[in-house]
């Protein structure tokens, strides 16, 4: 189990990476951290392989209080996890063979377990025929998988995961999240900060998302939802502003119906496009009241309760003809 109680991170230049945050995660979850840029991911992962310290709070790994783990143990807790990285951090001048062997002998792992463990490994990412190459002789993905490979070879309860897709390309990043689901139905406990909306809506996990350095939506079975809220907020802001895009995906979002069973199932026609546009000139000619302002905002928030109508509402803001077309 994964729980950080009441963490905050400030660093010494003030800049503030955690407030107040407490999180648990269980054995065997899956578990996407998502945010934009300095929302706090990236000490959210650095704070759990124990790179810098909380400035207040208490972190705890299988019980272990990470408060109390001195130098000298910290080999023995870093083998509790597999770490993925963005930019792989292979050694250049060893095979792949070479480098999944590497993590294997600094636990002081025999020949004859290195032997057999390996090749087990190496075919478990696909990467059997690859065992003799060298990383420059192989793609971005084959890469990670590498990378991979070497996280999970001494069978860590934990894998944490920082953007492992974000140098891939879309399917080969599907690829990668596929065998890190594989993993994660071994019972690996699995945890990946990313940006990758896509890959976030579609696996349908929980999702802890992060905004200056606090914890916005902790949900299960969850998109990328919050992102879309973020867009809504921006929207109202520009309106009035003369910015037609901002006002026509306002507008869209206010013809989705939230009580509507059948909107998730109906393609956005040209009817609706020119409904859409009819209704910008109607409603939005003069200038927003307080009281209509209040009134985008409420149907907003209904809105982005529900995963399809987002995606409906992207759809009609996309197909949308702009002015003058």
């Amino acid at each position: 189990m994964i729980e950080l109680v009441n963490i905050t991170k400030i660093y010494e230049n003030g800049a503030k990476g955690l407030h107040d945050v407490n999180v648990k995660i269980n054995d065997g979850e899956f578990v996407f951290i998502v945010g934009s840029s300095g929302s706090g991911k990236t000490s959210f992962v650095r704070l759990l392989l124990k790179e810098i310290e909380p400035t207040k709070g208490d972190i705890f790994i299988d019980g272990l209080d990470l408060g109390k783990l001195n130098r000298r143990n910290m080999p023995f807790y870093r083998r509790k996890m597999g770490v993925v990285f963005q930019d792989f951090r292979l050694l250049r001048n060893k095979t792949v063979y070479e480098n999944v062997a590497f993590a294997m002998r600094i636990v002081e792992a025999t020949n004859k377990e290195i032997r057999r463990t390996v090749p087990q490994v190496l075919s478990l990412v696909g990467l059997a025929k690859k065992a003799k190459a060298y990383p420059n002789q192989l793609s971005g993905g084959e890469q990670q998988r590498v990378s991979l490979a070497r996280a999970i070879i001494n069978k860590p309860p934990i894998l944490i995961a920082d953007e492992p897709t974000g140098n891939l390309d879309p399917d080969t990043a599907w690829e990668i999240m596929t065998l890190l689901e594989d993993i994660n139905n071994l019972g690996t406990t699995v945890v990946v900060a990313t940006h990758a909306r896509d890959i976030v809506d579609d696996m349908q996990k929980r999702v802890i998302a992060l905004s200056d350095g606090k914890i916005h939506r902790d949900s299960e079975n969850s998109g990328y939802i919050f992102r879309e809220k973020a867009k809504r907020s921006d929207i109202i802001q520009d309106i009035g502003s003369g910015d037609y895009a901002a006002r026509e995906a306002e507008t869209a979002v206010l013809l989705i119906d939230p009580e509507d069973d059948d909107v998730n199932n109906e393609e956005i026609t040209e009817d609706d496009q020119e409904d859409i546009l009819g209704q910008l000139e109607d409603d939005l000619d003069t200038p927003d009241t307080p009281s209509e302002h209040d009134e985008i905002l409420a149907e907003l928030d209904s809105a982005v309760e529900t995963y399809d109508i987002l995606m409906e509402i992207e759809k009609a803001v996309t197909n949308t003809p702009k002015a003058g077309m």
